[in-house]
């Protein structure tokens, strides 16, 4: 599935929701359904600043595409459901894919309705630094490689 699939899969579900507590729950559980992230990845350089709540985000290249992991404390249920809908659109493509991706899903399925502006904060931190990653390993920005004469 491409990316716009992935967010189109999403605005469908939320569809089914007709009550923003609905949708908060929905979020929370995704959140729970995240594996668990290596301790190991849980480190100061994997914190996502901006957060209210402590929330890690690993990135690695695997061949052409981006893998993202990510946990949060126990406490932040929310912002664990909200990298977890990132994940889900965003792991598994291509650097330059991710890094001009337009997350549109997030006005869609009225985001902004049920978090705060900590948390919209937040969530705008963890797509950063999901696209600077990204941006750092696209195509577009390594050297075209020279042809021998």
């Amino acid at each position: 599935m491409t990316i716009n699939e992935k967010q189109d899969e999403i605005i469908e579900e939320f569809d089914l929701f007709d009550d923003q507590l609905d949708k908060t729950q929905y979020i929370i559980d995704l959140g729970k359904k995240l594996p668990p992230m290596p301790v190991q990845f849980q480190t100061d350089n994997n914190l996502i600043r901006g957060c209210q709540s402590k929330v890690w985000l690993h990135s690695e290249l695997k061949g052409d595409t981006v893998q993202f992991e990510a946990d949060s404390e126990p406490t932040a249920q929310i912002s664990k459901g909200l990298v977890s809908l990132l994940i889900r659109i965003l792991s598994n493509e291509k650097a330059e894919d991710i890094a001009k991706a337009d997350l549109y899903f997030i006005d869609r399925i009225g985001l902004s309705n049920l978090v705060t502006s900590r948390r919209a904060g937040g969530l705008a931190s963890m797509i950063q630094q999901m696209k600077q990653f990204s941006a750092a390993h696209s195509d577009t920005n390594r050297p075209a490689e020279q042809s021998a004469i």
